[in-house]
């Protein structure tokens, strides 16, 4: 995932671990001592038990200024197998895409890192999958799940999510996955937000609700294998947060403005 958003007003570096597993703190401290300079490093970490210890080492081994964001977007759930807390999932997006415009117009470290944590708690999102992904070393699903069912509030590496559900139309589907999310985030009626889909739409929602989707951003940004699914993420932006959304991006996998 994040390798595709490495480049001009995003990341400089990604490391990527085996499949659905966290990389080692060698790669980490690897990449950040090639990219380092006088600035500092800013690890951007989703919250699951493996990534967090690993960055946690990696940041006390670095011989360099650093400091690290913490990403837990996922409403679904508050304590999975792999977390302990909320999931950090596509909202991850958001957080690298603010962020990297910050870092690439010139904001220290702790600017960085302040600003990270603002749109991560500005930041809810909620999937919901009709199939389960397969690990290539186990060979079958994670899951098995009827033709009729989904499970709603699934994670990004195939956790289980809320609960399974029968087969339900769009609309549903999206008024089940806003409804959590604006509960959790209570935007004020007017107010203008990010809205980032994975699959589907869920403008009209928030029309109903009296907010504007100043924002979007739609396409498969943030997969998990062969699962067939959605999310929908949603931040509430601010004039700072606007701007540097709007910043130019050059990466694989976001480019605009340049």
């Amino acid at each position: 995932m994040h390798a595709g958003f490495v480049g001009h007003g995003m990341l400089d570096a990604a490391c990527p671990g085996e499949v659905f597993t966290s990389p080692t703190p060698d790669q980490m401290i690897a990449a950040a001592e090639a990219l380092s300079g006088n600035g500092g490093v800013l690890f951007i970490v989703k919250n699951y038990s493996g990534d967090v210890m690993n960055f946690e080492m990696a940041a006390e081994m670095l011989d360099a200024p650093n400091a690290s964001v913490l990403t837990n977007d996922d409403v679904a759930v508050e304590d999975s197998t792999f977390t302990q807390g909320r999931r950090g999932v596509a909202g991850t997006v958001v957080v690298e895409k603010i962020v990297g415009a910050a870092a690439e117009a010139g904001m220290d470290l702790a600017g960085c890192q302040a600003l990270g944590v603002k749109v991560n708690k500005a930041t809810g999102s909620m999937g919901v999958a009709l199939t389960s992904c397969t690990v290539p070393a186990a060979g079958r699903p994670t899951f098995d799940i009827s033709d009729k069912e989904m499970e709603i509030g699934v994670g990004i590496h195939g956790e289980p999510g809320r609960r399974r559900v029968p087969l339900a139309s769009a609309n549903e589907i999206v008024k089940e996955m806003m409804d959590a999310v604006f509960g959790d985030l209570s935007p004020s009626k007017g107010e203008d937000i990010l809205l980032f889909v994975n699959g589907m739409g869920a403008a009209k929602y928030c029309a109903a609700a009296g907010v504007t989707a100043s924002r979007s951003l739609v396409g498969n940004y943030c997969t998990s294998l062969d699962m067939a699914g959605c999310s929908v993420t949603m931040t509430r932006l601010d004039s700072e947060m606007t701007a540097l959304w709007d910043a130019p991006v050059h990466t694989a996998s976001m480019r605009w403005g340049m």
